[in-house]
């Protein structure tokens, strides 16, 4: 009976091939009914489920009990709200003044204040000085912070008055400044404190800047519309609160198309100074300009006199700038005349060590006397009218050998010294290192000054 059964499944294997081999499609078209067949029933088998809308439905109601309110009100009773406002000085501040821009309404604290005398000699009648409260929600006093840099040794002092079981209590501290670095760039529309203002960047590191490429760029005139520079320069904290600026680490000016780089380095047991990144230093045997940058009224060459009301050569430069502007001396040297002398009125005449004088006129104050010594940057007056000047400025010039030489020119023929062998290898280090944070200051948003 099996040989049978095998048999017969032999043949009807037999024709099913020879159907598939001469009949292709029909055979296709046969399994496609009978799948799609197969596919209806299964769909027909799904749709006889129960009716979800003859389900029966059942409603639960549960009491819940709340969580006692009368604990949680008492609590928020207890806490306080704390109030903070920060505050920069003005001159004329008095202590309600003050108090009143710092949202502190307390009789208490403004007497004690009024009477302090660490507070009166700190705050009060000077200008630019932070003051940080803490009050109450009831706006009554519970501490009073102010912080200020007395010198340039890298400390701080903090003022801090605070209630204290009730009573309101005075003590100062010192902490040192912790420093930060920042990162700058500007384009120049106008000028360079003008982009400098725009960027926020302190008017004491724009001023840096020009220093330190003074002897490379004649920012008085060669400036140029669309000049850019990149700065990384030092924040000086105090408690986290920026409080004043410190030193530019590395600079980049740009300046008609030519890229000025300079970087701050220290050799060991020397004065730091200003260098190229190649180690050229920046620090040259006599200095540009007599003054931190300010604006040259006329320059190295023929003017017409205001006073004397001719055509005449004018062998020096005079800057414009205030009265009591500070002059400083652009070389080591030894004073050779401190005096009165006809129309340049007050006057410093300084000798150098090779044959060249330098002449500071019309000053308002003489901060030194003949015999004296003097070294590159030290203050030797200020700036006034005396003698024949029309308004206040300083008249310098430069001669060698009794000859006026161009005092600008002069600067960047002077000598200057590179980095030693010795501290090479920590240059270059330090040198890579700036170069990647110029390049980082590059991709911030440069600010123009319109």
């Amino acid at each position: 009976m099996n040989n049978g059964l095998i048999t017969a499944g032999e043949k009807l294997l037999a024709r099913a091939v020879h159907a598939l081999e001469h009949h292709p499609k029909h055979v296709t078209a046969a399994l496609a009914a009978l799948m799609l067949c197969g596919g209806g029933g299964a769909f027909a088998v799904a749709s006889l489920g129960p009716d979800p809308s003859a389900l029966p439905v059942r409603e639960l109601l549960e009491n819940v009990q709340t969580l006692p309110l009368a604990s949680q009100v008492d609590d928020l009773d207890l806490q306080s709200l704390k109030l903070f406002r920060s505050e920069v000085t003005r001159s004329t501040d008095t202590v309600e003044a003050l108090l009143t821009r710092l949202g502190v309404d307390d009789l208490a604290a403004a007497n004690f204040l009024r009477n302090e005398q660490n507070f009166r000699k700190v705050v009060l009648g000077r200008a630019g000085r932070t003051v940080t409260v803490e009050a109450t929600d009831s706006h009554r006093l519970e501490k009073l912070t102010v912080r200020w840099a007395p010198d340039d040794g890298g400390r701080f002092q903090r003022l801090v008055i605070e209630q204290v079981s009730g009573q309101f209590e005075a003590r100062v501290e010192s902490a040192p400044l912790t420093a930060s670095t920042r990162l700058a760039s500007g384009s120049i529309r106008t000028s360079l404190f003008a982009a400098a203002d725009e960027a926020r960047i302190p008017e004491q590191i724009a001023s840096q800047l020009a220093d330190i490429f003074s002897s490379e760029i004649d920012f008085h005139r060669a400036l140029r519309k669309n000049d850019r520079f990149n700065i990384v320069y030092e924040a000086l904290e105090a408690d986290g609160e920026p409080l004043r600026t410190g030193r530019i680490l590395s600079a980049e000016f740009v300046n008609a198309g030519t890229t000025h780089q300079a970087m701050w380095f220290e050799e060991p047991g020397q004065k730091g100074g200003y260098y190229t990144m190649d180690g050229r230093s920046l620090r040259h045997s006599f200095l540009a300009s007599p003054m931190e940058f300010s604006r040259v009224t006329s320059g190295f060459a023929m003017r017409f006199h205001p006073i004397m009301q001719t055509w005449r050569a004018h062998l020096g430069v005079d800057y414009g700038a205030p009265t009591g502007t500070a002059v400083r001396t652009v070389g080591d040297g030894v004073v050779e005349f401190a005096g009165v002398q006809n129309g340049f009125g007050n006057v410093v005449i300084v000798k150098h060590g090779n044959a060249a004088e330098t002449v500071y006129a019309h000053l308002s104050r003489i901060n030194v006397r003949g015999g004296q010594k003097v070294e590159q940057g030290q203050n030797i007056g200020a700036v006034g009218s005396t003698g024949w000047a029309t308004g206040p400025h300083l008249h310098y010039e430069y001669r060698v050998n009794g000859i006026h030489r161009d005092p600008l020119m002069a600067a960047r023929q002077s000598e200057t010294t590179p980095v030693s062998a010795a501290a090479r290898p920590a240059f270059q280090h330090l040198s890579d290192v700036m170069r990647s944070q110029l390049a980082a200051a590059a991709t911030a948003t440069v600010v123009s000054a319109q």
